[in-house]
């Protein structure tokens, strides 16, 4: 019986480990994919990247 409770405690913080991975994913889904669009643009247009490394 404590061997069924531990595989099923892992069961469970395996699928919340992977719905948070999903939910996390779902949220900045957006924010990156404008990202990468905008990083396409400029090198579409033939633009450049400012690249400040006294930050």
């Amino acid at each position: 019986m404590k061997a069924a409770t531990g595989e099923l405690n892992l069961t469970v913080i395996t699928l919340i480990a992977i719905a948070a991975v999903i939910g996390f994913f779902w949220i900045m889904w957006p924010n990156i994919q404008n990202s990468i669009n905008s990083q396409w643009e400029n090198i579409s247009s033939g633009g450049y990247i400012v690249v400040d490394y006294n930050r």
